[in-house]
């Protein structure tokens, strides 16, 4: 097969690509000792896609054999060509990027799902003897890989796996009014297979401990005062902010559609204690939660400098909005599945930590709020967001006080990224969920702890 979507490409004068793909997935929960999903998908199929003259051309069928091969490259050239004929866009070609060829050789056998039922019930177990007080308690296993083959008139020839598992216990309580409380931790996990990380539920039992706690001190919580405060936000809430907030503003397609980073590259957007950047797949010298070597135009993935000292530098590409931009491309362009086309995606973005301690950043406020925990965030190309808070603390005089009730923050991202004046020294990584863009996608979100100003709700 690959011999033979080799020799199709031979020739072709214009862009194209043929990518199959298998995504298979895995999910297992636990709700009160009871197993109440036991699931596994296999979808999988061929595509390709055709570039000419600023029209594509996109084709796919789940049949992946030689005569599918040959009908989605023709049904892509095709339809390239009927656009191209109608809209006469006559753009010039896209860029040439260099080969890249990655070759798997063997794969690890299936990991049997006994294997996350028998760990899921074991977690379980220990939560109902150690805390039976709780009203409610979930333990979820979820494991997918994504295998794809792409070949690129570009010359490139890659044969990737990208596999991610993870383990999530929700813990549920009453405060004394009666009211329902919840909270949930990722466990472990990240890149690789669930022998990976998960080999004892032991190593795993302070972690729900701690989440516990954190549930009781939020039975007792109350509500922040509302307004603009001084706030730090923890790991998991920049790295959200990154995300959500600038993220998606600097994605080439949104600033062609009037993103707020259309008209503010080159120009301050930031406190010059910011940094950002869209990792491919190494952070600091070490490897990112979800590392990427090629994506699904054939370019090989290099980091992207989004933020330098607080200043607006660059976008995240595909190969037609590099030559819109005069950007070089560094591998944005990603698909969830085989009949999905590559959009301009992140990969890992984080916000680069700074050179304070956590305990310093505390200490130098009087009145305001440490927030710990979001479920949930969402932004438009603006930059103005809204991110839900389900666990924090009040600061009262540089000391942790009494834990907060649900509540919310709210603020325009390039606005309240020049309040920051302290970064911590640590940059935590989180990667167990997806971004929403049109298609779902995996993706790696981090940073450190960041002070800032910002709106926050009341009761």
């Amino acid at each position: 097969m690959q011999d033979h979507i080799a020799s199709l490409l031979d020739g072709e004068s214009c862009h194209a690509e043929i990518r199959a793909q298998t995504t298979e997935e895995v999910k297992i929960s636990v709700v009160g000792g009871n197993l109440v999903a036991n699931a596994s998908s296999e979808t999988g199929g061929v595509c390709a896609r055709v570039y000419q003259n600023g029209s594509w051309g996109f084709a796919s069928c789940a049949d992946y054999n030689q005569e599918s091969v040959c009908s989605v490259l023709k049904e892509a050239k095709d339809n390239a060509a009927f656009l191209d004929n109608r809209l006469k866009k006559g753009k010039e070609g896209l860029p040439g990027t260099a080969p890249y060829h990655e070759k798997l050789e063997t794969l690890p056998p299936p990991i049997p799902r006994k294997c996350y039922i028998d760990f899921a019930m074991e977690l379980d177990g220990y939560i109902a003897k150690t805390y039976p007080k709780l009203t409610g308690r979930r333990v979820v296993a979820v494991a997918e890989k994504f295998e794809k083959l792409l070949y690129t008139t570009s010359g490139t020839q890659a044969h990737t796996v990208a596999p991610r598992v993870y383990v999530y216990v929700f813990l549920s309580a009453e405060t004394k009014d009666g009211e329902t409380l919840e909270l949930f931790e990722v466990l472990d996990g990240g890149h690789g297979y669930f022998p990976d990380y998960f080999t004892s539920t032991e190593k795993y039992y302070g972690i729900i401990d701690k989440l516990y706690h954190e549930l009781m001190d939020k039975t007792e919580g109350i509500f922040p005062q509302a307004g603009t405060a001084d706030v730090i936000l923890a790991p998991s809430l920049s790295g959200m902010l990154a995300h959500e907030a600038v993220g998606h503003t600097v994605e080439a397609d949104m600033v062609t559609g009037g993103s707020v980073a259309g008209y503010n590259l080159g120009k301050q957007v930031a406190s010059p204690l910011v940094n950002m950047v869209d990792f491919a797949h190494t952070a600091l010298g070490k490897p990112t939660p979800l590392p990427i070597l090629v994506d699904d135009e054939g370019t090989a993935c290099e980091d992207e400098v989004l933020i330098r000292d607080g200043i607006l530098v660059g976008y995240m590409n595909n190969l037609e909005s590099s030559v819109r931009y005069q950007m070089k491309p560094r591998g944005n362009a990603r698909a969830f599945a085989f009949s999905d086309e590559p959009l301009i995606r992140m990969r890992n973005t984080a916000i680069l930590p700074g050179k304070d301690k956590l305990e310093d950043m505390i200490a130098s406020i009087d009145n305001g709020y440490f927030l710990t925990r979001t479920g949930n965030g969402q932004a438009d190309t603006t930059g103005e967001f809204m991110f839900g808070i389900n666990m924090g603390y009040e600061i009262k005089n540089g000391k942790l006080g009494k834990a907060l009730r649900d509540t919310t923050i709210s603020g325009v991202a390039f606005d309240m990224l020049k309040t920051v004046t302290m970064l911590s020294d640590e940059l935590v990584w989180e990667s167990s969920g997806y971004c929403g863009k049109k298609q779902p996608m995996p993706v790696g979100i981090g940073g450190p702890a960041v002070k800032c100003k910002v709106s926050i709700g009341g009761q």
